[in-house]
């Protein structure tokens, strides 16, 4: 008998699904990382996931989306980009951003639109290359 490998510690975070109108995916990178994300993040005491999701796109990419506007994905997990022995449990919503363009605030020093050939070049979050990268276009 093989011993398991111990349960991975959870971080709980909201995340958002944006693409524009040719299809590619925003991806951020935090201050002092190298991988690419979705925008979103931990949750404040008393949050919703919808709430954490609406205030962390204001404050990290200028987007403001109520959080009654959010469509609700599912909870996803997968490994945690920026701490090993990390998995993140994510409620992913899909955000409809209009007209509005996102700029890089508070800790985010990148952001992108990509493709799911851009994501070959760059180190992309387990996140969301298992499961959000756009289709082929």
């Amino acid at each position: 008998m093989t011993p398991s490998a111990p349960p991975a510690r959870s971080i709980r975070v909201s995340a958002a699904v944006i693409t524009d109108a040719a299809g590619r995916l925003l991806v951020v990178r935090k201050t002092g990382t190298t991988a690419f994300m979705q925008p979103g993040g931990k949750p404040e005491a008393g949050e919703s996931a919808a709430e954490t999701l609406s205030r962390e796109l204001a404050e990290e990419v200028g987007i403001r989306v109520a959080p009654a506007d959010l469509r609700p994905l599912g909870e996803f997990t997968a490994a945690a980009a920026n701490e090993p022995g990390f998995e993140v449990v994510a409620d992913v919503f899909g955000a409809d951003i209009g007209d509005q363009e996102p700029k890089a605030a508070a800790e985010i020093a990148e952001l992108r639109w990509i493709t799911r050939a851009d994501a070959d070049a760059l180190e992309i979050a387990p996140l969301a290359r298992e499961y959000f990268l756009p289709a082929e276009i």
